[in-house]
């Protein structure tokens, strides 16, 4: 990390575990002081990808597990390749995505990748979240801010088909649906040696009734291939036949076809989209590829070729996913252990104009009641849009009341977390370190932006800790307004 008054400069790795492939990036990131920021907060004015690993095979011990020992190697031999050791990256995100997510190990991969390349924080993505970073990762967001167009964006893996529509610069809806070229494969003498059960279902619907082993002819492998892309692009179009409505992993899209102005596919099978070159992974890749290459002419909208396409969901997870707090924070780094991992976001509404103690712990309340989380059993992270100014009697009527609303996770001596829109965390976390029982484990964050539904990770402290990093994920989104 470089560090001048007003500039820092980040290494990031971002570490992508997929159904086909598994691969790293090395990104470097600058950060400046706002000075239209009260609190003169930090914020993220360049991304640059400085190293692009090599793509190897995601290893398999059989189809439900993968073999992790080969892939930590892997990734410990790209660090060496790049000459960066794990000691030089300040932060980081190892994702798990498509298939792999599902696999009976995908928990452990995570964990032991995540300290092996530097204690990161990690997730297994969730469809939509993956569908955020690609959209990010590929540069179709961005796109859609500098060219003021909205972009649907389809980032097409071993295992699924991640959708997201950006609009000035945002990312507005996502879908995920089961559609990738790793879903079927066979070896060298064309024996099955892998059916995913979405591939199953195709099979189902063209009946055709093969099993591992099974010799099959490429002219069954080019039908499944052709109906697994008709089952996309009539995703695209929103058509909610059986075949779609089976391999929807979300809901899918509902945005006005004719307020589209573009189509742009990332991924390993995108990346044969915009290419006639055959791929060698025996599987349907190359043949799902061509045939939307061809179906693509039935959709409404220009297509265009992305600056990322294989790598868009790495570079997304290590350039894109990371929010920097504002300098004004409160962090009991001495007591709590970095990083936090898959923290649910609940919002608490309060308003600053009827501040009493009963107010705030019955907001308080409710919203643990509308998650249907019961305080005091998992750690979660409150978020307050502006609930109180730094007059100190207002702060030690709120910190009090907080305090006397979450007695079980006071007296369980779990962490709290707090997230504040505004730059008043380090008031808050300093009166309610005088003024209440809780004495440690206190993270008061501000200025973060994130909303009711989101999860976050949250990695060490940066520059002599003024500063959390901060992965929000993204796992529902709804039309934009």
């Amino acid at each position: 990390m470089k560090l001048t008054e007003d500039k820092i400069e980040l290494l990031s790795v971002g570490i992508d575990v997929g159904s086909s492939t598994s691969h790293l990036v090395f990104s470097k990131l600058v950060l400046m002081r706002n000075e239209f920021s009260y609190s003169r907060r930090y914020e993220i004015v360049d991304r640059r990808v400085i190293y692009e690993s090599d793509i190897v095979d995601t290893p398999l011990v059989n189809p439900t597990t993968v073999d992790i020992a080969p892939l930590v190697e892997f990734f410990r031999d790209q660090y060496k390749k790049a000459g960066i050791a794990k000691e030089d990256v300040d932060t980081g995100v190892v994702i798990v995505t498509g298939e792999t997510a599902k696999k009976e190990n995908a928990a452990e991969i995570i964990e032991l990748i995540a300290k092996d390349a530097g204690d990161f924080v990690a997730a297994t993505a969730g469809p939509n979240f993956e569908s955020l970073i690609a959209a990010f990762g590929s540069g179709a967001t961005i796109r859609s801010e500098e060219e003021k167009k909205t972009i649907l964006s389809c980032d097409i893996g071993g295992g699924t088909a991640n959708i997201a529509i950006s609009k000035d610069g945002r990312v507005v809806e996502t879908a995920c649906i089961s559609v990738g070229g790793r879903l079927i494969a066979y070896d060298a003498n064309m024996k099955i040696t892998r059916i995913d059960a979405p591939a199953r279902k195709i099979l189902n619907h063209l009946n055709m009734d093969y099993e591992i082993g099974d010799v099959i002819a490429m002219s069954d492998l080019n039908k499944i291939a052709e109906q697994f892309a008709q089952t996309m692009i009539d995703c695209l179009l929103q058509k909610n036949n059986n075949l779609v409505n089976e391999l929807l992993m979300t809901e899918n899209i509902e945005f006005p076809l004719d307020e589209i102005d573009e189509v742009a596919f990332s991924g390993g099978v995108g990346e044969l989209i915009y290419s006639i070159e055959q791929n060698n992974y025996c599987d349907i890749g190359h043949l799902l590829a061509n045939h939307i290459r061809e179906k693509v002419k039935l959709l409404p909208f220009d297509l265009y070729e992305p600056e990322n396409k294989i790598r868009a969901t790495v570079i997304g997870a290590g350039s894109y996913t990371l929010q920097v707090s504002g300098s004004t924070c409160f962090l009991d780094e001495d007591s709590v252990e970095f990083p936090i991992r898959n923290i649910p976001i609940i919002e608490v509404e309060i308003d600053r104009n009827r501040l009493e103690k009963d107010y705030v712990i019955q907001q308080v309340k409710s919203a643990f009641k509308r998650f249907d989380i019961q305080e005091g059993q998992e750690t979660v992270a409150m978020y307050f849009k502006d609930p109180v100014r730094a007059a100190y009697q207002n702060l030690k009527t709120f910190a009090i009341a907080l305090a006397e609303a979450i007695p079980n996770t006071v007296k369980n001596n779990q962490p709290i977390i707090l997230i504040f829109e505004r730059d008043i965390g380090n008031s808050v976390g300093n009166v309610i370190r005088r003024e209440t029982p809780i004495k440690d484990k206190l993270l008061s964050i501000d200025e973060i932006e994130v909303k009711e539904g989101d999860w976050i990770d949250i990695g060490a402290p940066l520059v002599n800790g003024q500063v959390v990093p901060v992965t929000v994920k993204s796992l529902v989104f709804s039309r934009a307004s």
